[in-house]
């Protein structure tokens, strides 16, 4: 047991330092010119080509999640955006940086007690394990504000594509 608890944690300690390693210069530090907002399709303001990334969200293969906007996007390697969906965050946010998947699960009971599936895992907050999920109920129950949760919700098509996109150590780039 001491074994696989020491393995996991070298395997967490290497992906995080292979993320930090591969995020650009200044990567998470705010940028005068930078408006969270100017990223977003339809927003005011709003970048004139939708098919590509928010500025500043890095580069390569990744999952890119504005905590400001509500919004994520699945980028490929040639920095397209390959979907691009609204979601409904809990009451934990994690702080903008680069991440790496650190575990996935088909189903489970998300922290305020809803039925979800499709679990992508990438950090946690004081204890909270922050990731995207999808609600299994359609009107999932009302949240308990008492309760902290780090569960990103997105529909169940969105969770099924994000749960293709990003296996194990995929990165997860999250923006202002």
């Amino acid at each position: 047991m001491f074994g696989l608890t020491v393995a996991a944690l070298a395997t967490v300690a290497f992906l995080g330092y292979r993320a930090s390693v591969t995020a650009p210069a200044g990567f998470g530090k705010p940028q005068a010119s930078a408006s969270p907002t100017a990223a977003v399709p339809g927003a005011p303001g709003a970048q004139r080509n939708p098919g590509l990334p928010p500025a500043a969200s890095g580069a390569g293969e990744r999952v890119v999640y504005s905590v400001g906007s509500d919004r994520v996007w699945l980028v490929d390697a040639r920095n397209q955006v390959l979907r691009s969906f609204t979601v409904a965050p809990g009451n934990v946010d994690p702080a903008p940086g680069v991440y790496g998947v650190t575990s996935r699960s088909n189903s489970a009971i998300g922290t305020d007690g809803t039925a979800i599936e499709h679990v992508v895992r990438f950090t946690s907050v004081e204890g909270v394990p922050v990731g995207f999920s999808a609600a299994v109920r359609s009107t999932p129950a009302a949240p308990d504000p008492t309760v902290r949760t780090g569960g990103i919700r997105e529909s169940r098509k969105d969770g099924a594509a994000l749960w293709e996109f990003a296996t194990i150590g995929a990165q997860v780039a999250v923006i202002p």
